[in-house]
């Protein structure tokens, strides 16, 4: 009962928060001034789940400065924690073309002017490689998440090129970021949001002089490499998603089998 009221108070603050980003977007050539909405979309939606978040390493980048953060991907909730966590930046999706088609969520995408690319079509793709620079030239940072698409093991899958290429085109440094725990609380291909804490870890940037094309494969590796340097498995966060209730009930039935 209480995950559906959940749900729902989500859902109408997505719907109508949508609707106010899809009018004034159409005054906003970047998105930046509807960009508040989104914000307050993702403490709001974070709010009504019960979810907080663990940062480390803020000290590593620059608000005055735009980057390529390049994230694992294990959550539809990691993008209202990314808002949270980045706060002070004006960030930017590169996300599948197919999710401009989702009601009023995927409309705010459009209206917000986030970065969509259609996987099959070369052509699209390089033009949304044109859009992303279009983006860091006017100051916002993209956020890239390399691997695709959602893990559903929490393991890191193979990383495609495309952040890269942006990141060494523009001189724009990568930002490796690691979230953990959010595949607890709400898992790939799940409806059921539950409570807990998520903790992402900020890592130092990474420039990118020097690399082109032909060499991005070291590039790629080095992210890798520093994103999984803070990557737990997955069942290592799951003691973050029991609530309260859920943690007294397994320690009733532990006292049960020992006969207390």
């Amino acid at each position: 009962m209480v995950h559906g009221f959940k749900l729902t108070v989500i859902a109408l603050v997505t719907v109508l928060l949508a609707l106010l980003t899809i009018v004034f977007g159409f005054l906003d050539p970047y998105g930046k001034h509807v960009y508040c909405i989104s914000q307050l979309w993702s403490w709001l939606v974070l709010r009504v789940a019960g979810i907080s978040i663990k940062i480390d390493g803020l000290k590593h980048i620059d608000p005055s400065r735009n980057y390529v953060f390049m994230v694992n991907h294990q959550s539809n909730i990691d993008i209202p924690v990314l808002v949270q966590t980045l706060s002070q930046f004006q960030l930017r999706w590169i996300a599948k073309k197919e999710l401009l088609w989702v009601p009023f969520f995927g409309w705010a995408m459009w209206a917000s002017k986030h970065i969509t690319v259609d996987r099959s079509d070369p052509l699209d793709a390089a033009k949304s490689l044109q859009r992303a620079k279009e983006r860091i030239a006017a100051g916002i940072s993209v956020v890239v998440f390399p691997e695709g698409t959602r893990s559903r093991d929490g393991k890191l899958l193979r990383f495609k090129k495309g952040g890269f290429l942006l990141a060494a085109q523009t001189g724009a440094a990568i930002v490796p970021v690691t979230i953990n725990g959010s595949g607890a609380l709400l898992p790939a291909g799940a409806w059921r949001l539950r409570a807990g804490t998520i903790e992402v870890t900020v890592g130092e940037s990474l420039p990118v002089e020097g690399f082109r094309p032909g060499n991005l494969r070291l590039l790629s590796e080095q992210v890798r490499e520093r994103i999984t340097e803070h990557l737990r498995p997955s069942g290592a966060s799951q003691f973050h998603s029991a609530t309260g209730f859920e943690q007294l009930a397994v320690s009733k039935r532990a006292q049960e089998k020992q006969g207390i």
